[in-house]
């Protein structure tokens, strides 16, 4: 393929017209044509320039055909993930949030007329829970279907794309890192507030486990989502997930399974404490520590079966 061809194929991929082209590299449009038609040849300065425009390498514009390189997203992949992502997010964030929110009712309101407000709270809670499972259940299905309808994605991510989400990925971790850390600082402070007022006291001690809740909360859904998206890029990893002769398949079901029932001891451990012994504003402890232990099962499920992809 020739200059003109890749240019002009560039050119339309990422949707610009001819007049914005020679505005941008400060030339007339007839001679953005003429170049497309392989009547004349851009100066070196301007190849370079239109190199760095569209992403590729000088070799690639010049002497190959770069319409064999490019991968078109043709069953809306990155579209479905994102929103994938952000359903999952708010899932998440839905559970934690109402932990935190229970936390900070039970906290700020006392007992009126013999109302339980931890129960009013454990309400509030569940309600959130329902609508974090509802949305669980529609994004697991939906996934369901988009795999079996595409269980195969050719890989259409550049390198420029990949790297630009990797500095994105450090940004959200360590947000989330300094998030915990901070609000673990603010919760210490609270608690060593020194008041001869029990009842200040009392509230404080409470409040401050509500804030720290509520760090964790934001810096929890920023790690879920950049860690959604991280998955998002790793299409191989994703091809393999739905090759049933891979070890890659065989080692995600195994993990789905096991943790499915790790997370389900967690809910009956978190509603005896809450139902039995009214410990509703820590046992919410569980599901950190569960989580955990979910993941380092599923690491040692992965290193046990480690397959080359």
């Amino acid at each position: 393929m020739s200059l003109g061809q890749n240019l002009q194929f560039l050119r339309k991929r990422d949707n610009i017209t001819q007049e914005q082209l020679a505005e941008a590299l400060e030339v007339s449009r007839q001679s953005v044509s003429k170049w497309e038609s392989d009547t004349t040849y851009p100066e070196m300065d301007k190849l370079l320039q239109l190199a760095n425009l569209f992403h590729c390498t000088l070799d690639d514009l010049v002497q190959k055909d770069i319409s064999t390189q490019y991968v078109e997203d043709k069953c809306n992949y990155d579209e479905f993930m994102n929103q994938f992502s952000k359903r999952i997010m708010t899932g998440v964030g839905l559970i934690l949030g109402g932990v935190t929110l229970m936390i900070f009712l039970t906290a700020l309101l006392p007992e009126k007329q013999g109302f339980d407000m931890e129960a009013l709270g454990g309400i509030i809670f569940f309600l959130f829970v329902a609508t974090a499972v509802a949305i669980f259940i529609v994004s697991g299905l939906q996934m369901s279907y988009f795999e079996k309808k595409y269980p195969y994605i050719e890989n259409f991510y550049t390198d420029e794309e990949k790297e630009a989400f990797h500095k994105k990925l450090i940004k959200f971790i360590t947000t989330g890192v300094v998030l915990i850390i901070f609000g673990l600082i603010i919760a210490i402070g609270m608690d060593a507030v020194v008041s001869n007022n029990h009842l200040i006291r009392e509230i404080l001690d409470e409040l401050s486990g509500g804030v720290f809740m509520l760090f964790v909360t934001i810096a929890v859904v920023l790690f879920v989502y950049a860690g959604t998206q991280d998955s998002k890029y790793n299409i191989d990893h994703y091809n393999l997930m739905h090759d049933h002769n891979s070890k890659t398949y065989k080692n995600s079901k195994k993990s789905g399974l096991i943790c499915g029932c790790i997370m389900m001891i967690a809910t009956i451990i978190f509603l005896a404490c809450g139902f039995l012994w009214k410990m509703w504003e820590t046992a919410w402890v569980v599901y950190p520590i569960f989580g955990i232990v979910c993941g380092i099962a599923s690491i040692i499920i992965n290193r046990n079966n480690e397959e080359e992809e």
